[in-house]
């Protein structure tokens, strides 16, 4: 099934984002292998220097007020919903999967609020930020694929957009090469067959 010219989910569950950052990458795959690695992922398998020292740090205001939370042992989009607080949003399959979730991300240690996943697109409480993410997979030739990452941020109103623009200043680097990291892993498990 081709998805070519096709609306994308995530441009109908955030249509206006605050920010949003992609990396793309080329996968020497199908689009159906690619797609498969890329719901399969275990997140938790996405490493590199700066992304471990980076969650490390992002964790310091949990570890201090002693509330450190369990991590899970696996995080992976197609056993679930990946953390309390995300959900899957919708899918196009072989093409799409959209996730997001609600928070306060810019605060030391992030306050999420759950909602239904009918609820998401709607919800304008103030005072909140929405993250809605994306894996897109598209043909790239014969026989490989172009696999991109999108990540949207919007806010409910205009004091949380200040607070998270402030915030996003300093991360975007940061998201950006978790980004890519996360890219590169699925390519390796879809090339390697290590997914």
């Amino acid at each position: 099934m081709t998805h070519e010219g096709a609306p994308l989910l995530i441009d109908a569950v955030m249509p206006e984002p605050d920010a949003a950052v992609a990396a793309h990458v080329i996968v020497r795959k199908e689009p159906s292998a690619t797609y498969r690695a890329a719901i399969e992922l275990d997140f938790l398998s996405v490493s590199t220097p700066l992304l471990d020292a980076a969650m490390w740090a992002r964790g310091v205001p949990e570890r201090l007020g002693r509330r450190p939370s369990v991590p899970p042992a696996r995080l992976v989009l197609s056993q679930g919903d990946p953390l309390p607080g995300w959900l899957v949003l919708g899918e196009q399959e072989d093409h799409e999967l959209v996730f997001g979730a609600i928070g306060k991300f810019w605060q030391p240690a992030i306050e999420w609020r759950d909602v239904a996943r009918d609820q998401f697109e709607a919800f304008r409480e103030p005072g909140w930020g929405k993250i809605a993410a994306a894996f897109v997979v598209t043909p790239y030739g014969q026989a490989s694929s172009l696999l991109t990452y999108e990540c949207r941020t919007a806010t409910t109103d205009p004091a949380s957009r200040r607070r998270f623009l402030r915030y996003w200043r300093l991360v975007r680097p940061f998201v950006a090469h978790i980004l890519r990291a996360t890219v590169h892993t699925i390519r390796e498990h879809a090339e390697h067959g290590d997914g």
